[in-house]
Parts: C-alpha cells; sequence; structure tokens
C-alpha cells in the first residue's frame, strides 16, 4: 500500500471547534475544484510521506498539547488513511477528515469524530457563509457545527435527516455513532 503524502503539517486552534488539531494537508486531490485554495497539494507527487511511523512521530512531539487529528483530504487512498485513523484512535485523539465529496464513505464513519463534507464552491463560500453548501460534522454529539462559523454565531444544529443521507446514514443509524 503506497502512503498518503503531505504538503504542510500545522496545528490549528479553528478549524474543529473545542480543539487543538495536528492538520495535515494531504496531496493527491483528484477533485480539483474551482477557486480552491489549495490546487497547490493537487499533485500526487509532491510533499513527504505520511506513514505509520511519521505519524507516530509527529504524535509523540505534540501529543501533550494536541486533541485531534485533522486530515485535510486522503480519502482517496482509503486503506492508508484508515491506517492512520487507526493510530490516532489507540492514543485517544479525536479525528477529523475535511472531504471535498458530498458523501462520506461509509468505511470512515467508525474512526472518525468530525467531518467536513462538500467541494469548494466559490460563488457559496466556506463555513463561514451561511449559504455554504459545506458542511462541518460533529458525529459523536450529532451535530451539524456550520452556526458557531458564521459572522454572527449560532449554537450548532441537530443533525437533520438531510444530513444523515448525505453521510450516508439511515436515521437509525446516527444513534451507533453518537454519544447519547
Amino acid at each position: 500500500m503506497k502512503p498518503l503524502r503531505f504538503l504542510t503539517r500545522d496545528v490549528l486552534l479553528q478549524e474543529i471547534p473545542g480543539h487543538v488539531s495536528l492538520s495535515y494537508l494531504i496531496t493527491g486531490c483528484p477533485l480539483g475544484c474551482k477557486g480552491c485554495h489549495s490546487a497547490d497539494s493537487w499533485d500526487a507527487r509532491r510533499g513527504e510521506s505520511l506513514d505509520i511511523t511519521t505519524l507516530q512521530r509527529h504524535l509523540e512531539h505534540s501529543q501533550s498539547y494536541v486533541t485531534c487529528v485533522l486530515f485535510m483530504g486522503g480519502e482517496w487512498q482509503p486503506e492508508a488513511l484508515l491506517d492512520l485513523l487507526r493510530v490516532c484512535k489507540t492514543r485517544q485523539l479525536a479525528t477529523a477528515l475535511y472531504s471535498g465529496l458530498d458523501e462520506c464513505p461509509m468505511q470512515f464513519i467508525p474512526y472518525l469524530d468530525f467531518i467536513k463534507l462538500g467541494p469548494w464552491i466559490t460563488e457559496l463560500g466556506g463555513l463561514a457563509s451561511p449559504s455554504s453548501n459545506q458542511r462541518l460534522y460533529d458525529l459523536q454529539q450529532g451535530l451539524c457545527l456550520n452556526p458557531l462559523f458564521w459572522p454572527t454565531p449560532l449554537p450548532a444544529e441537530p443533525i437533520t435527516t438531510a444530513d444523515l443521507l448525505r453521510l450516508g446514514l439511515k436515521p437509525p443509524d446516527l444513534a451507533c455513532h453518537t454519544a447519547d
């Protein structure tokens, strides 16, 4: 199995509410969204290898303050991404995936706490725009977190039936993936 590659590794404070995230911008995104702010990451040959050993080394240096690991992409190499998500879970870290897909591939759901879905559409804006097509979900709490990012923040909203379908779940399935 070919490992993922990452262009940048950062510690972020705003991408996942309530968490300090170790973030990896994964290279090789096949979507090519017009206006993408990370177009330099599209080339899969760019960046450094991100295998289990590399991730563990990075976590050893940052685990005293990092509470979440965020993968910006990588779903196009599901086996490699799943291996990394499992490492994060064994270290009891929250996990997040920013995906340009409209639906979450089911194999990731048991290993994710947060997922952002939806391609970048310039006219609709990102999470700070109430009209955005992108959605950030807290899978453990059953919430859509978009309102937290709006210019006048509002409380997070319960996940709707439409959200569940977007996540590839039937309404009863969510109970298996959220905390009471």
